[in-house]
């Protein structure tokens, strides 16, 4: 984890979570699926005048219910207990009530007439005779409310189809205006300006949007005791607005690094002009060369601070007013200039960048292959070996022993990982748990590769190698060369390694089926079935990547 020193707002931790749930309510109509909503009191101390699903805080009343509820026998008591809170929130706020008779029939609009919406609801129930149909509540997700709000829930989705008979009546209290309406349609008059709805609540009804009848919801969800999704979105800035995302969104990691606790202060806008601080030691600057293959850019990232100097990685193209920048980030005082590789988008910089500064620092990486093509010729000053340590101030880390009061060291490890390119490296931030991945992990995308300088076999023996190095040295954020940090405090760096080989496997997969079904074919004819999800402009890139894993297969069967 990057040590508290290092982070750029102070420690603030998030107000603590209350569980709570809510239900979806859903009817099939001759117009589509349709959910119950209703407005919340303009009074509320919790999202008032917003469109929702009816729902609340769980009561230590619920957990006593168990013995009034029919449970499937891989529901949990916690699923349990959940179902039960939606159930009587439903009955208190809208007065429809989930339970069946003994002889399996639902609860009657007479059933709920008789009863009081603020009296003992268990006792009530066990008067007539009702259970609570917690077996026909099926889980669907889990949101926790953003760490920035002073009121936080912990809240679990269920669905569940309404009974048959029973009007939606508000309590007046809490709740107004009852609607059935289609996601779409809610989602359209959100957007209009005309039905306020908060950001759980828009995604849910996004999600359900492809789903046309209440059995392929409750299908869905039945095959798992577990939410569809869990998330507790993080807020940056865009264009000056808020905008918040969930965990598999591209920000995400970088909002986990820079705002831990949920500050919202952090500006995602891509920019050339001046360098985005990502921690105190730790700035990033975009070259101005967006495109297909770079995404928003190279890039450039500086580590240290004044007391110790700058060491710059990946100085990108031999762009001067981009090297200026980069050169005056570090108050000119660059140390050593890193190449994780010598591909043009990366390395070019680094002579440029290198006469700029006085002491004229040292250019590091490891040189290019013959295989390399003639734009990606690269000689460094001083060739780096795989486990190298870099060091900027006083070097306290070794042995793991913690760093001294008052002093500072920023020390990168080398990792060599051949792959993307044949000399292309990552570098490990040891003090604060981060790996510089250059080429070798993207957000957003998968890294070609491109033989013969590129080879299948050892990136994929290199993801092995930095997933490794992920759980021996505490790695929980990736600094691409292409995009936003990837990862988090738990361990979302490693899962994002995992699911990048596992990517890159089915491709494969893929690969060996269309060579099966056409021997005699070349990679021209096994490019679409191959890269059938991939845009066609796309596809001349993508042959790359496609002739590296036929020679990969190839070399497997000899």
């Amino acid at each position: 984890m990057p040590r508290p020193s290092q982070l750029l707002h102070p420690a603030r931790p998030p107000a603590p979570t209350r569980a709570a749930a809510t239900v979806l309510l859903l009817r099939d109509t001759p117009d589509g699926l349709e959910v119950l909503m209703t407005r919340r009191s303009s009074a509320a101390s919790f999202v008032p005048g917003a469109y929702v699903f009816p729902g609340g805080g769980i009561d230590a009343t619920d957990g006593c219910c168990h013995a009034l509820a029919l449970r499937r026998a891989t529901q949990s008591a916690q699923a349990l207990t959940q179902a039960i809170a939606a159930i009587r929130e439903s009955f208190e706020e809208l007065g429809l009530l989930l339970a069946r008779h003994a002889d399996g029939s639902w609860a009657t609009q007479a059933d709920i007439d008789a009863m009081d919406r603020q009296g003992d609801f268990g006792a009530q129930c066990a008067t007539r005779g009702l259970t609570l149909a917690a077996s026909d509540m099926q889980v669907l997700a889990r949101w926790v409310t953003d760490r920035d709000l002073p009121k936080r829930f912990d809240v679990g989705f269920l669905v569940a189809r309404v009974p048959p008979g029973q009007t939606p009546v508000a309590d007046e209290t809490e709740q107004f205006e009852p609607v059935w309406v289609r996601p779409f349609d809610a989602l359209a008059r959100h957007q209009s300006g005309s039905f306020f709805m908060i950001y759980p609540t828009i995604v849910t009804l996004e999600r359900l949007h492809g789903l046309a009848t209440v059995d392929a919801v409750l299908n869905a969800c039945a095959m798992s005791e577990y939410p569809l999704w869990t998330s507790c979105p993080r807020s940056g800035l865009l264009a000056g607005r808020e905008a918040r995302y969930m965990e598999h969104e591209s920000a995400y990691g970088e909002l986990a690094l820079v705002c831990p606790d949920g500050q919202i202060a952090h500006a995602l806008d891509w920019q050339c002009e001046q360098p985005v601080p990502l921690l105190k030691n730790v700035q990033r600057l975009t070259a101005p060369n967006p495109g297909a293959m770079t995404g928003p850019g190279t890039n450039s990232y500086l580590v240290g601070d004044p007391a110790t100097g700058f060491i710059a990685i990946d100085p990108g193209p031999a762009d001067p007013e981009h090297l200026e920048k980069l050169w005056r980030a570090a108050g000119g005082d660059i140390r050593m200039i890193v190449c994780t590789h010598s591909h043009p988008d990366h390395a070019p910089g680094a002579q440029p960048l290198q006469a700029m500064c006085a002491n004229e620092p040292p250019i590091l990486g490891r040189p290019s292959r013959e295989t390399a093509r003639a734009n990606s010729t690269f000689v460094p000053d001083r060739v780096l070996q795989n486990g190298g340590l870099l060091t900027l101030g006083k070097n306290t880390f070794a042995a793991g022993a913690p760093l001294l009061q008052g002093h500072a060291s920023h020390t990168l490890q080398v990792v060599y990982t051949p792959g993307h390119a044949a000399n292309h490296l990552c570098l490990l931030l040891l003090e604060d748990g981060l790996l510089f991945s250059g080429d070798h992990i993207l957000n957003g995308s998968t890294t070609v590769v491109d033989p013969p300088d590129g080879d299948m076999s050892d990136y994929l023996n290199s993801l092995d190698l930095l997933s490794a190095a992920c759980i021996t040295h505490q790695l929980k954020y990736i600094l691409p060369a292409h995009g936003y940090v990837i990862g988090g405090p738990d361990d979302e760096a490693h899962a994002a390694i995992a699911r990048l080989k596992a990517h890159r496997l089915q491709r494969e997969t893929k690969v060996m089926a269309a060579m099966q079904a056409q021997p005699d074919g070349t990679p021209d004819d096994w490019l679409a079935q191959v890269y059938a999800d991939v845009p066609q402009r796309m596809w001349p890139v993508a042959k790359r990547s496609l002739i590296a894993h036929v020679a990969r297969l190839k070399s497997m069967m000899t």
